[in-house]
């Protein structure tokens, strides 16, 4: 499998074939594969902590499957733990997104109290909050309605056009969210 940049990925399979972890791979987070996995022609198994660091914070966005929101933190404070990375926040920019996917009253709820439908929604927009080359999203609709999932689609697209950045996608249903270069079927 190659990726290049600005291409749209799907990678479908039932549960438990290891779409969440070829996530975690590409992400850095699991050591436990066969193989070789290159970024930038470089084999990601001799990056040093900095080095993953370095690429998470320039080259990687993501929403994992779990979502990892702080449940303390409000919505809002979610997503500045990304985009504190990248300077100050643009407070405008995420109402924006929040309001697009009829999230903006939540942002300053802790996200202990939202629906995990709420939750998918504000992990969404904490990921596209900041430049990012490469998105990675593990089944970000899993808990969403048609017409939330087709709002969410509609801004993950246009953040990907806007920053020139690829995208990997997981999916149990094989949907049709995106115009996709690969399909790929574990």
């Amino acid at each position: 499998m190659q990726l290049e940049p600005g291409q749209a990925v799907r990678v479908s399979a039932v549960s438990g074939k290891g779409k969440s972890t070829l996530i975690s791979i590409i992400y850095g987070l699991r050591k436990d594969y066969s193989g070789q996995v290159l970024l930038n022609r470089q084999n990601i198994r001799s990056f040093t902590l900095e080095d993953w660091a370095d690429y998470r914070q320039r080259c990687f966005s993501i929403v994992f499957q779990d979502l990892r929101l702080f449940l303390s933190y409000t919505g809002w404070e979610n997503v500045q733990v990304r985009t504190a990375l990248f300077g100050k926040p643009d407070r405008k920019k995420t109402e924006e997104m929040a309001d697009t996917l009829g999230v903006l009253p939540l942002l300053n709820k802790k996200c202990g109290q939202l629906s995990y439908g709420e939750r998918q929604r504000i992990a969404i927009i904490r990921a596209l909050a900041a430049p990012f080359q490469w998105l990675l999203l593990d089944e970000p609709f899993s808990h969403l309605d048609q017409a939330n999932m087709e709002k969410a689609s509609r801004l993950i697209a246009q953040k990907c056009r806007e920053y020139q950045a690829g995208m990997v996608l997981t999916s149990l249903d094989g949907g049709e969210h995106f115009n996709y270069q690969q399909n790929i079927l574990l």
